[in-house]
C-alpha cells in the first residue's frame, strides 16, 4: 500500500505509543521537503480564486524540514526523545529511545528507498505573497502535532471526524 511518508511516520508513531507497533521503518530519512497543511492551501486557492488576473502560483510554506525532523518532532508528541545512533545516513542507522537506548524505534529499510528520489523539493511563495497577501499560517511543529494527535485517537478508538453531526 503505498501511503505518503508522514501519514506512515504519524500513524506509526501512535501505534508504537500505544504498544501496538515496535518500529518504524523508512527509506531515505535526510529527504528534505516543504510540508504544509491542508487548510492552508485551501485558504491560498481560496484567495486565488478572487484575484483579478489569472495567474500561475505556488502555495508552499518556502521552508524545508528532512524526513528525520519530522520522525523527531513526532516522536516528541508523545514524549519520546529520539537518539541517532549507527553510521548517519546509512541503512545501518537507526533510531532509539533515548531514554532507553535497547528500544529501536525507527530503521531505515532499503526496500523504501525511492530509485528516483528527489533530495529537496522547496516551493518558492513570494508570488503568492506580492500578488495577493496569502502565507502559509501553520508552523511545522503544529502541523506534525496536530497529526499525531489526529492519529492517537483513532488508535485508541476515539476519532470523531470534526463535522460529525454538523
Amino acid at each position: 500500500i503505498g501511503r505518503l511518508v508522514v501519514e506512515k511516520i504519524t500513524t506509526s508513531v501512535a501505534r508504537i505509543s500505544e504498544n501496538i507497533d515496535k518500529c518504524l521503518y523508512l527509506g531515505n530519512i535526510d529527504a528534505k521537503r516543504d510540508w504544509g497543511h491542508a487548510r492552508d492551501y485551501v485558504e491560498g486557492m481560496w484567495m486565488m480564486l478572487q484575484h483579478d488576473t489569472p495567474d500561475d502560483y505556488v502555495l508552499a510554506t518556502g521552508e524545508t524540514h528532512t524526513v528525520r525532523e519530522f520522525v523527531e518532532k513526532a516522536f516528541a508528541v508523545v514524549g519520546t526523545t529520539i537518539k541517532w545512533v549507527g553510521e548517519t545516513g546509512t541503512v545501518k542507522e537507526i533510531g532509539v529511545d533515548a531514554n532507553d537506548e535497547s528500544r529501536v524505534l525507527v530503521r531505515i529499510d532499503p526496500q523504501y528507498f525511492r530509485p528516483t528520489e528527489v533530495e529537496l523539493l522547496l516551493g518558492d511563495p513570494t508570488k503568492a505573497k506580492r500578488d495577493f497577501g496569502w502565507s502559509a499560517q501553520t508552523k511545522f511543529e503544529d502541523l506534525v502535532r496536530e497529526m499525531v494527535e489526529e492519529d492517537l485517537k483513532m488508535v485508541r478508538g476515539g476519532y470523531r471526524p470534526e463535522c460529525e453531526n454538523h
